[in-house]
């Protein structure tokens, strides 16, 4: 086992950002790749979103992926105005580097991981197709930043 969650390969970094589209294009002609298509988190239904515990059916996003390596995604998201970890993150440290994230396997397992190591878990659901999940830990106090861990089924 490598590291708390089992893995020390990082699959993904998010961006928060207020305007998807001009992102999108910035970061593609940055790149030297194509404008991703976006797309929205999904309907509650499906992803059972909960913000710090609670179920949050309104709390949304446009979501945009740049693969960049072999197994690395750049994620740009826009949050709706409903609070959640993404709009939170906007209204108090506006745009930027929102999370690194890691692909796991046992969610819960890994989530109690975390939080043994001091991670607060503060978002958690399913993805939109409701073909894995997600969960965000607050890993401020040691790692200086929030950490994304990932299942897919």
């Amino acid at each position: 086992m490598a590291g708390t969650v089992g893995t020390n390969i990082l699959t993904q970094v998010g961006f928060i950002v207020e305007d998807i589209e001009a992102t999108k294009q910035k970061f593609a002609e940055f790149l030297g790749l194509p404008v991703p298509p976006h797309f929205d988190g999904g309907k509650f239904e499906v992803t059972q979103t909960q913000v710090k515990g609670k179920p949050a059916p309104e709390a949304n996003c446009l979501m945009a992926f740049f693969d960049v390596g072999a197994n690395l995604q750049i994620e740009l998201i826009q949050p709706n105005e409903t609070p959640s970890v993404w709009r939170d993150f906007l209204n108090e440290k506006g745009e930027g580097i929102h999370h690194l994230a890691f692909g796991v396997r046992g969610m819960d397992k890994m989530i109690l991981n975390c939080e043994n190591f001091g991670m607060t878990c503060v978002q958690r659901g399913k993805y939109g197709d409701g073909g894995g999940e997600y969960a965000y830990l607050d890993a401020y106090k040691d790692l200086k930043c929030l950490v994304e861990l990932l299942e897919s089924y």
